[in-house]
């Protein structure tokens, strides 16, 4: 290996272990005492121990770094699970584990979703960013209720966009959050979320 290669190689490594230092500082930020009041690019960096325009050159704005965190907490909880929930033979089983997956990741950094949401209610240009994300979500969605049509007959094909809008609004952050409460937790909170999906679909207590 040339001398230039490996010093380019060690370049890489660095600013991947700087931008792991940067996502892990934004998201202690997030659930610490201050809030979202103590949530800056300044402090990011000071907490990292990289300069400002480190964040900046690896994440380009603000807004591209909570996005970055927003990936790590999928990461870090299981993103997988969605696809392999639309792979489920059965959609009636692929429709359990996209239920289940969403409230191990809802669960999994209450506080930070819960301030991401804060922050995405506050700035536009993060709001778009969610909603790109959680565009990702109805998707999915769309692809069970449309397997569900096709396989087992329910819902009714002419319902099906009105049984998606429903089963976005069950399986999202507030509805969990909300359901969960401080005594049913998110397994409770994902037990009841699935038998309103049922009924929604139209298939009772299943």
């Amino acid at each position: 290996m040339s001398p230039r290669a490996y010093k380019l190689g060690q370049r890489r490594v660095a600013a991947g272990q700087s931008r792991t230092r940067i996502v892990a500082a934004a998201r202690e930020l997030l659930v610490a005492e201050g809030g979202l009041s103590g949530f800056t690019v300044d402090a990011v960096a000071r907490r990292a121990g990289v300069a400002r325009m480190t964040v900046y050159y690896q994440f380009g704005s603000k807004v591209g770094l909570l996005q970055a965190v927003f990936d790590s907490l999928a990461v870090r909880h299981g993103v997988e699970r969605l696809g392999a929930a639309l792979r489920r033979e059965d959609p009636l089983d692929g429709l359990a584990e996209f239920v289940a997956a969403f409230g191990h990741f809802w669960e999994a950094d209450r506080l930070i979703i819960r301030r991401l949401r804060g922050l995405a209610a506050l700035d536009p240009d993060f709001e778009q960013v969610w909603e790109e994300r959680e565009g990702r979500r109805r998707e999915g969605l769309r692809i069970i209720v449309q397997r569900l049509v096709d396989e087992h007959g329910r819902p009714a094909p002419e319902s099906a966009d009105e049984v998606v809008d429903v089963l976005y609004v069950l399986i999202g952050f507030d509805t969990f959050d909300a359901l969960a409460g401080t005594t049913r937790g998110f397994d409770g909170a994902s037990a009841l979320v699935l038998q309103l999906a049922h009924a929604a679909i139209g298939l009772g207590d299943r």
